[in-house]
């Protein structure tokens, strides 16, 4: 029998707990399914300022991509996974849309929830399962040990105890790919907060594996990033949060906002100044352009925004929610447009 989860009224108290977020080589992965256990707000456009030719190319990946597979099964539409990664059994819980075909290569979107939380809740904030159904991507929701992942300065348990969460990223990828039709050009990460840190930790260190990023109310930790390639970034950030300062925290050692954008406007080789690309209201977005392969970098600024997924679930104790821009339209509209090279 397939058991849905179903998140009950008490989901918006349930997730306040993330007011105290912050902001390698795996073993052989196995897959085990467990007993098969609003649309969105706000306006989902925001302009790509990626260059004609760069989209040009990201049409030819996506359709260099789409052999068809072999072997694969139809998949129950929600699932709890476990998978074996350095000799820890983790967890994550996974949606399949309907429209899924076993034939045909589908994007996949990690999507990492934020310190002191959990994947039914990262399920909840971002109703970006609602979003997969409209648009034919998987999208999975990892759980982090001790609720927490190790990002380089973010967070718990994860990052004392010095947990290898990129190796649990591939093997989980891994698993993934031998049970359904994954386009392995088509493979995401966003997060909030803490698993915000780790979407940006990801491009630094798995860039041969995640072709986009889009993190929210993170910010980059690792002291060394160097990825292999230029990666496209997304971000979105409150200038009120007070958990992951924009201008940052020297007590926690989290660098800014305009810092992280910058650098990976450097690293991406993006010529000039960003601009604009879109506004609403409170919500505004700026793009680096002319960037290596494509990368295009983004960042989305909510004026006195929050703690926040904007467009999302608003909790309790975070501070503003904007609904003057959906992060779930706009960063799955931007994962689209950025498949790997």
């Amino acid at each position: 029998m397939r058991v849905r989860i179903i998140l009950v009224a008490g989901g918006a108290s349930a997730i306040a707990a993330l007011a105290m977020g912050c902001g390698s080589g795996g073993g052989t992965s196995s897959l085990a399914h467990a007993d098969p256990a609003a649309d969105d707000a706000g306006t989902s456009a925001v302009a790509d300022a990626a260059p004609d030719a760069a989209i040009a190319d990201a049409s030819r990946a996506i359709d260099a991509s789409t052999k068809a597979c072999t072997g694969k099964k139809a998949q129950p539409l929600d699932q709890t996974l476990t998978v074996m990664s350095k000799g820890t059994t983790r967890t994550a819980q996974l949606h399949v849309p309907a429209s899924y075909d076993p034939a045909k290569p589908a994007p996949l979107v990690l999507n990492f929830h934020g310190y002191t939380s959990s994947s039914p809740e990262q399920i909840a904030l971002t109703n970006m399962s609602a979003k997969s159904d409209r648009e034919g991507f998987v999208v999975v929701y990892p759980d982090g040990l001790g609720s927490s992942w190790n990002a380089g300065a973010c967070c718990g348990t994860s990052m004392s105890t010095n947990v290898d969460d990129v190796a649990f990223v591939g093997d989980l990828i891994d698993a993934l790919e031998a049970e359904l039709c994954v386009d392995a050009k088509r493979v995401y990460a966003t997060g909030f907060s803490n698993g915000g840190f780790l979407s940006h930790k990801l491009a630094c260190e798995m860039a041969n594996r995640i072709a986009a990023i889009a993190p929210v109310a993170g910010v980059l930790a690792p002291p060394v990033c160097n990825p292999t390639r230029p990666v496209p970034v997304m971000d979105f950030h409150g200038t009120g949060d007070t958990i992951v300062p924009y201008d940052g925290s020297a007590t926690t050692g989290f660098t800014s906002v305009p810092d992280t954008f910058a650098g990976w406007g450097a690293r991406n080789g993006c010529a000039g100044a960003p601009g604009e690309s879109y506004r609403k209201n409170d919500a505004h977005c700026a793009s680096y352009a002319g960037c290596k392969a494509g990368a295009t970098v983004t960042l989305c600024t909510i004026d006195n925004g929050g703690h926040e997924w904007p467009g999302g679930l608003p909790v309790p104790g975070l501070g503003y929610t904007t609904t003057n821009i959906s992060a779930t339209d706009a960063i799955w509209e931007f994962f689209r447009d950025h498949p790997m090279p």
